[in-house]
């Protein structure tokens, strides 16, 4: 997978919560990348749903090239 695209998204993706188990239980988290290397905005309704994004929320870099 390649590096994240600036300092925030970087920092969103390596954060870590003290008290929820997972990034989509927590409402600090922003950002999720699967498996794959898509990235998505965390949609946080009780659930593991994403919205996908191609540019970064903070730099606007494009996330990936075609």
């Amino acid at each position: 997978m390649s590096t994240p695209c600036c300092e925030m998204m970087a920092a969103d993706l390596e954060r870590r919560c003290d008290i929820h188990d997972g990034r989509f239980d927590c409402p600090d988290m922003l950002v999720d990348r699967d498996s794959k290397g898509r990235y998505g905005l965390i949609v946080h309704d009780g659930g593991r749903s994403v919205i996908a994004i191609a540019f970064c929320p903070w730099c606007g870099k494009p996330l990936f090239e075609e």
